[in-house]
């Protein structure tokens, strides 16, 4: 479980998040929706340890992270596979070797292995055809399917975070994202090749401003509006809402009439 407890932080003098409170099981399927700037990123960086809350406590699994060195969470981080809106690919590097770089790093596979399991990973992700490209000629779709399979090189994660990972798509890639992600969150269909990815329903976060495609892979969906979570419901809840802010914003989207 991802608990926070009473969590503040600010970016200088911008107050982000306000008093926070919530917890999420690892197998939930959870979209964090608001605008631009309200936390929703923020939220992600905080569970994996890359920024610390000015105040209360964060705990992952019953452990407290909320003061722990980079060496004690690198535990904490290998339970996640995160996936930033930029991508983070090495422009230098073509996919076969962004997708090695983490093996070579953190496991003792050798060349043959390392090949195999790059393979796999891009093959789960949808993109093998694409192993000897440079990021610059990736598609959007693919920069963002190399960039999952990326994330999921060096770790068997509990549950995804996903940050904007259909942002800045035309509609189709849009959808291949969605699907993938709950793909990659669904149990094992066999058979499963030694070594994949699918197994157990892990969970994942999705945060994002793009309501039609929470709708189509959460179950859960909080609303962040002022450094605050003002909804947390499914989406039932959420269509129906009479929450202004949550109302506006679903008015926008044409989820709502005028």
């Amino acid at each position: 479980m991802i608990l926070f407890d009473k969590v503040w932080f600010s970016y200088g003098t911008r107050q982000v998040l306000k008093d926070l409170s919530f917890s999420i099981e690892f197998k939930e399927k959870v979209a964090i929706l608001g605008g631009s700037g309200e936390g929703k990123t923020t939220i992600l960086k905080l569970i994996v340890g890359l920024i610390k809350p000015d105040s209360g406590k964060i705990t992952i699994e019953g452990e407290d992270i909320t003061n722990k060195t980079e060496d004690e969470l690198r535990g904490v981080r290998m339970k996640f596979s995160i996936v930033f809106q930029e991508g983070a690919l090495f422009d230098s590097l073509n996919v076969k070797e962004n997708v090695a770089f983490c093996l070579r790093e953190y496991t003792k596979m050798s060349e043959d292995e390392t090949d195999k399991r790059v393979r796999e990973l891009l093959q789960i992700v949808g993109v093998e055809e694409a192993i000897e490209l440079m990021p610059e000629e990736l598609s959007g779709g693919m920069h963002r399917r190399v960039s999952i399979a990326r994330s999921l090189a060096a770790c068997e994660p509990k549950m995804f975070l996903y940050d904007e990972p259909t942002s800045g798509l035309d509609p189709i890639n849009a959808d291949n994202i969605c699907k993938l992600i709950l793909e990659l969150s669904a149990p094992p269909s066999p058979p499963l090749s030694k070594g994949g990815i699918k197994g157990g329903g892990r969970g994942f976060i999705i945060v994002t401003h793009k309501v039609f495609d929470a709708m189509k892979v959460a179950d859960r969906f909080m609303f962040l509006k002022d450094g605050m979570i003002i909804f947390d419901g499914n989406k039932g809840e959420l269509i129906n809402t009479t929450i202004p802010e949550i109302q506006l914003f679903m008015v926008e989207l044409n989820l709502k009439p005028l």
